[in-house]
């Protein structure tokens, strides 16, 4: 079936679970021009959240029961002496003397070829906000952090998409295959404090 691109999928629209064996069938269908995202999903996450690591969410159209895509999320935490000059004398001086702040760490995030450019991978950053906000609430987490793959493409380079998010240059940066990212969650934080 060709889905209209234009035609944004809307969150009720979609269903939310957790990879488990009853989707082992569904995943070995799932396309992405990155063929490395392709391969974590089918080989690698059941195994990573079965030994406890991270948590591989599968996202379904309720229609269809067809699948979009996956955000994979694990606990990690940025240190401070690898930031950007700039960015590490900011959190010195608003007095945080700490070498690590704990973050959320977006592991994978990948949308089926069929599904590009459907609003998916949006609410998936949402998904990944309040995932990170009820970890502060609880536990503590200040940053929401990942490393964007790169694609020589410029269509198909994931850094763009995360830069609309307003997510930040973690170091300089560099021509690897992926750039760390982060994005301050205090903003966040308060407004769910008003």
């Amino acid at each position: 079936m060709i889905y209209d691109k234009e035609n944004k999928l809307m969150p009720e629209e979609l269903r939310v679970e957790k990879i488990g064996k009853a989707h082992l069938g569904v995943i070995s269908s799932f396309q992405s021009y990155e063929k490395e995202l392709v391969d974590f999903i089918i080989e690698d996450a059941s195994s990573q959240q079965k030994q406890g690591i991270s948590v591989t969410y599968l996202w379904f159209t309720r229609a269809k029961n067809e699948l979009v895509g996956y955000i994979t999320l694990c606990p990690d935490s940025v240190k401070t002496h690898n930031l950007r000059e700039d960015l590490c004398d900011k959190i010195k001086q608003k007095g945080i003397p700490y070498k690590a702040l704990p973050c959320l760490k977006i592991g994978r995030l990948c949308v089926d070829n069929r599904f590009q450019k459907r609003g998916v991978g949006r609410l998936m950053i949402y998904f990944a906000i309040e995932k990170a906000l009820k970890m502060n609430s609880e536990v503590g987490c200040r940053f929401l952090y990942l490393d964007a793959k790169r694609n020589y493409d410029k269509q198909k380079d994931a850094i763009h998409f995360y830069l609309k998010f307003n997510f930040q240059f973690y170091k300089n940066k560099d021509e690897s295959k992926t750039t760390p990212l982060y994005l301050d969650l205090i903003p966040f934080i308060k407004e769910s404090t008003n």
